[in-house]
């Protein structure tokens, strides 16, 4: 657990901490391969790096070897930057003894990264309600908005993250892509690998090396702006890979709105992480954020076993695209 504020050792000027708390769906990896699961951007051996310099962590030295355990807790000092406003709104969709079910707004992190320390779910979370209070069950993406589901304690998130491993967990998004599917239903089964040549935090299709992974798509709505064919989706990733959704509407063919990574440009994720991204890429790429919306989630309760399902609105900035209005600056 992380320590109180009050009793946390002082962090010197100009460097903030960036803790770490091992979920129990972790257990036994090794902390390199942990913290690369945490920190997307970080290849293995910049991780390794980090920890040989010395993680803070007030049990024992911790080595790239080490192995985690649920409940160990460790911090990452870093020279503190300027760090992108994110969104502070946390809508709460249901709490009990168990569970903690938060609707994500889209441009929140979940947890802490090398360019996020502040503006994360997981601060908001210790900020709001305490550093012991609920622990994410799994991921979005940032720029993903929708339903996050928490675990409330130790024992609730050994059964979440048991259930999200396992596929005990129904979830379906809703997402806009570019251009009109001709049938209303349609299957992606496509194998998905790590790692592209120009991102190494993407993903791509691969029949070799790729896992297995398929998505089904509904179609709800199709729709025209500006002369350009759009289509609002209902999707239903079948297995759980990093990104699936978007690479396998871009092998499809209908690649989300405002996705930098698998859109119309490979280069522009790039750009836009250096801040040099064009606005004619902007004006291209039609949305701020891609247009992905986990909206509804329906799994075993951790305490009951009964079915539980939860449901969120798709938010005002995909209504607005729909609606032909222009997206805010």
């Amino acid at each position: 657990m992380l320590e109180d504020a009050d009793s946390a050792p002082a962090v010197p000027d100009g460097y903030v901490d960036i803790p770490f708390v091992v979920e129990p769906n972790y257990a036994g990896w090794r902390l390199d391969r942990y913290l690369c699961e945490k920190i997307r951007r970080m290849d293995l051996e910049r991780v390794r790096g980090i920890i040989l310099r010395g993680v803070l962590c007030d049990e024992y030295r911790l080595k790239p070897s080490t192995p985690v355990y649920p409940g160990l807790t460790f911090r990452i000092r870093r020279p503190a930057s300027q760090e992108p406003v994110t969104p502070t709104a946390l809508p709460v969709v249901f709490s009990d003894d168990w569970l903690l079910v938060l609707d994500k707004p889209a441009g929140l992190p979940i947890h802490p990264t090398a360019r996020y320390h502040k503006g994360t779910l997981v601060t908001l979370l210790r900020e709001r309600f305490g550093e012991r209070f609920a622990e994410p069950a799994h991921r979005l993406d940032r720029e993903t908005s929708g339903l996050v589901v928490c675990g409330r304690t130790t024992e609730s998130c050994r059964v979440l993250g048991g259930l999200f491993l396992s596929r005990d967990v129904h979830k379906e998004y809703l997402a806009l892509c570019e251009g009109q599917p001709s049938e209303d239903t349609f299957v992606v089964d496509a194998p998905i690998a790590e790692g592209t040549d120009l991102i190494r935090i993407a993903v791509r299709i691969d029949p070799v090396a790729g896992k297995p992974s398929r998505t089904r798509f509904q179609v709800l709505q199709r729709f025209t702006q500006g002369g350009a064919p759009f289509a609002l989706l209902r999707c239903f990733p079948e297995t759980g890979r990093q990104h699936q959704i978007r690479i396998h509407l871009r092998e499809a063919g209908f690649p989300l709105v405002g996705d930098k990574m698998y859109g119309p440009d490979p280069g522009y994720f790039d750009r836009f992480s250096k801040h040099t991204l064009e606005p004619e890429a902007w004006e291209r790429l039609r949305l701020p954020r891609h247009a992905l919306h986990a909206e509804r989630i329906t799994f075993p309760h951790p305490g009951t076993g009964e079915t539980v399902t939860f449901a969120s609105p798709l938010p005002d900035d995909l209504k607005d695209f729909i609606a032909g209005k222009a997206p805010a600056s």
